[in-house]
């Protein structure tokens, strides 16, 4: 296979499970992959798709890398941090206007140096204009572009990987999960282990619930992406007969906001379980799991996976989203 790359995530993560939340669900096991934990502050899931996605920039000789994403993006701060980990320059596109104050993963991207331009969701639809527009300012430069979420036929890599991670997992624990379920945004982690999953073997149906658009939109990319897969690489296996499995119903308000339910389940699974989740990737897909093991979704299950794609950084400019009880003197 003609793919290279780059050692840069903290690998393997750990797989845990999640007891005392189980016990009090009365339903299958739940599981949980850390990939919270693949770095400090590139924490998530975008730094496996990104350690092929930077090896194919650098063998393009690129020395700036340019990507988009919304204010809070994960992977745009991960982008950040990997250009400066590497010596490269990083410009970001983020959608919207900039903040008072810059919080999350935004005070991360100022804190790391990254360029950033903001644009209306307007201009945003523009990509190809506002990629224009950054090269522009770096002249001389040879610039890379990254997809949002580095998903691309490239960056399927990261989670295809990783499922030859979650086949070791399962053998030192002894299980044999029949779902493996993740929040979806972009379409990267689902379609990587659509394909991992057949090529590693694993047992487990790979669920995904959608954060944004629809189960359609989720359809259509990842096929793209699967067939663009199969034409730049000497790919292992064939995807024509792999299902794409989106459970819709559960985008709330919109992308990046959620309702009261999935704050509280954050909160939930951080007092039983220390772990924290986020509001607009994996507390909303946690949450939505949660609402169909009760429907009997998985009624079949003993044991459920949770793919953790990090997020933390996104608690923080929603705070006042969160029910605290009030702190009391001693």
């Amino acid at each position: 296979m003609n793919v290279h790359r780059i050692e840069i995530a903290r690998l393997p993560t750990p797989l845990e499970a999640l007891d005392r939340l189980s016990e009090e669900l009365r339903g299958p096991r739940i599981w949980i992959k850390r990939d919270d934990l693949t770095d400090t502050i590139a924490s998530g899931n975008k730094l496996r798709k990104l350690e092929f996605t930077l090896a194919r920039a650098l063998s393009e000789g690129a020395d700036l890398l340019i990507t988009c994403g919304g204010l809070q993006s994960n992977h745009c701060r991960s982008t950040a941090m990997a250009a400066a980990k590497l010596g490269l320059k990083c410009h970001l596109i983020l959608r919207g206007s900039p903040p008072v104050e810059a919080d999350g993963n935004l005070l991360l991207d100022r804190i790391l140096g990254a360029g950033i331009s903001y644009v209306s969701s307007e201009t945003y639809q523009n990509i190809d204009k506002c990629i224009a527009d950054v090269e522009r300012q770096y002249p001389g430069l040879n610039p890379y572009f990254i997809p949002v979420g580095a998903s691309d036929e490239t960056g399927l890599w990261g989670y295809i990987e990783c499922c030859a991670e979650l086949k070791t997992d399962f053998v030192n624990n002894d299980i044999e999960p029949q779902y493996i379920v993740c929040a979806t945004g972009s379409g990267g982690t689902q379609g990587g282990l659509i394909i991992g999953s057949a090529l590693y073997g694993l047992p487990s149906e790979i669920i995904a619930f959608n954060v944004c658009d629809d189960e359609a939109y989720f359809r259509n990319k990842i096929t793209t992406d699967f067939r663009l897969w199969e034409e730049r690489y000497d790919t292992p296996i064939g995807t024509g007969d792999l299902s794409i499995n989106v459970i819709g119903g559960y985008v709330g308000p919109g992308y990046a906001r959620a309702t009261k339910p999935v704050f509280d389940t954050i909160s939930r699974v951080a007092q039983l379980e220390g772990i924290i989740l986020d509001p607009v990737y994996t507390g909303k897909a946690f949450d939505a799991m949660l609402q169909e093991i009760k429907n009997g979704y998985f009624v079949d299950a003993t044991d459920v996976v949770f793919i953790h794609t990090g997020g933390v950084y996104g608690n923080f400019p929603q705070r006042d989203q969160f029910d605290f009880q009030p702190d009391r003197n001693l």
